[in-house]
């Protein structure tokens, strides 16, 4: 895929700064975005799974708050991949109004499998960065992201 932003011009200031966010976003999301399809998942599909690979069982609103989707929303999700065999549902044990949901044998293979090639990933992505660099890469893409959670969009 082409990426429609002004690569060619590499310039020291913030635009110039912005069409190599831009740039990267879209490269790291295509990546993702390959690795999951691989596997037949979506990336909203892989927020629950990495949720639950993460917490443990937890109960379908949990699931849904931790997220940031609907109740009804997250029961599509949960729809979806109890049929493809990644995740289970069952009762709580202690409230009967309550759905606990939980990783199956498939689903705790596939995070574990993601969880790997993630590690893999980021030694690969950052070899030879000297630990300077990459401080700072982490500081400014830090204090970028802040500014962009301000909008409260």
């Amino acid at each position: 895929m082409k990426y429609l932003h002004n690569a060619s011009n590499a310039e020291s200031e913030p635009r110039g700064a912005l069409e190599r966010l831009f740039e990267l976003a879209a490269m790291t999301s295509e990546l993702m975005e390959r690795g999951m399809a691989e596997r037949g998942l979506s990336r909203a599909r892989t927020s629950v799974l990495w949720a639950l690979h993460q917490r443990g069982p937890s109960t379908q609103r949990e699931l849904a708050d931790l997220i940031g989707v609907t109740p009804r929303n997250i029961t599509g999700l949960l729809d979806g991949l109890e049929a493809d065999g990644f995740a289970e549902r069952g009762r709580h044990p202690t409230d009967r109004r309550a759905t606990l949901v939980s990783l199956t044998s498939k689903g705790v293979e596939t995070m574990t499998g993601l969880t790997e090639e993630y590690r893999a990933g980021y030694d690969w992505l950052f070899e030879g960065v000297s630990a300077d660099d990459l401080e700072a890469f982490e500081s400014v893409a830090c204090t970028v992201m802040d500014r962009i959670r301000s909008l409260d969009c």
